[in-house]
């Protein structure tokens, strides 16, 4: 898959994000380098493992789940957008 502006401003309109002009063709240009590398995924030969299979002897490490509050992080997160209420991102209806 090709990224370009055309599937930027379709990305920027799914999401209602804003990108500065002078960002677009750094966003495209990670855009690329990330499908490109999903693409490489798909040539691994995966039919011979087992769905739960792990590189890491007994699982998958785990943290503490401690909350942050910081106000500031969401305030930073939702000045990226123009449609945004209590704060919740307000997105075009997909399911009918």
């Amino acid at each position: 898959m090709q990224i370009d502006n055309k599937v930027l401003e379709k990305l920027e309109k799914l999401s209602y994000l804003n990108i500065d002009d002078d960002k677009k063709d750094e966003i495209i240009s990670q855009l690329s380098d990330i499908v490109s590398y999903v693409e490489n995924l798909n040539e691994l030969d995966t039919d011979n493992l087992d769905a739960s299979f792990s590189t890491l002897s007994g699982g998958t490490p785990l943290r503490e789940d401690e909350p942050v509050e910081d106000i500031s992080i969401s305030q930073k997160i939702f000045s990226n957008t123009l449609h945004s209420q209590d704060d919740f991102f307000i997105v075009p209806a997909i399911i009918e």
